[in-house]
């Protein structure tokens, strides 16, 4: 009887990787533990992709490239800024796609902030007073109120944080998602620093910047 892994073809772990774009070997080995399965194996490669991101997030990435994106015939624009720990990847084929992606995407969300952590306080305490307000008025008891807050305060940073919301070319994949894929694949820890978002008549254009551990560290 022949084993999972003879089984596995060349086409589908050639597909595997056209849909994730992790190395042949990580796609074979994932579609092992998957049993063939093509969308588990997404899953499993999803998950070490976030394992090897953590590994690699407290890595300095002080190298990088400066991505822009144009839309709408010259209405909308935007400049991005996402580092990496060197410029060898800085300019490889996946690195500068990535930050193409990424820019468009910022140009079709319009996210107000790149992380959780960076949200403002008096943001985060106007959000979670609107909501506690809304979910009191209905009656229910103080301990169903909380977790209906909770509920609504990630759906806010789904909305408004870069990192949370799913890619708009691929909705079952958040930004975060996408750049742990990149971890994973090309070794280096990889973070974006800054955005600004421009519209055209539009005064309340959007700047976002990630705080360094030293604003974090201080707040």
């Amino acid at each position: 009887m022949s084993t999972v892994t003879e089984t596995i073809s060349a086409a589908m772990v050639k597909e595997l990787r056209d849909k994730t774009g992790a190395p042949m070997m990580d796609c074979r080995s994932a579609l092992a533990e998957a049993k063939g399965n093509l969308e588990e194996a997404i899953v499993v490669l999803r998950k070490k992709g976030m394992a090897s991101a953590a590994k690699k997030a407290s890595r300095t990435a002080s190298e990088g490239a400066v991505g822009t994106y144009i839309h709408a015939g010259g209405k909308i624009g935007v400049l991005l800024e996402v580092n990496c720990e060197s410029d060898f990847v800085a300019r490889t084929a996946d690195f500068q796609d990535m930050l193409k992606d990424i820019a468009m995407h910022i140009a079709a969300t319009d996210p107000r902030y790149i992380r959780k952590e960076d949200v403002t306080a008096e943001d985060m305490a106007r959000e979670k007073e609107i909501y506690r307000a809304q979910a009191a008025a209905t009656g229910k008891p103080a301990p169903v109120v909380e977790k209906i807050v909770e509920g609504k305060m990630s759906k806010f940073y789904e909305e408004v944080c870069l990192l949370e919301q799913p890619f708009i070319k691929e909705q079952t994949v958040t930004i975060s998602q996408l750049i742990a894929q990149k971890i994973g694949k090309l070794g280096e820890n990889i973070v974006v620093r800054r955005f600004a978002r421009f519209k055209v008549g539009d005064t309340n254009w959007t700047v976002a910047q990630t705080k360094t551990s030293v604003e974090e560290s201080a707040s």
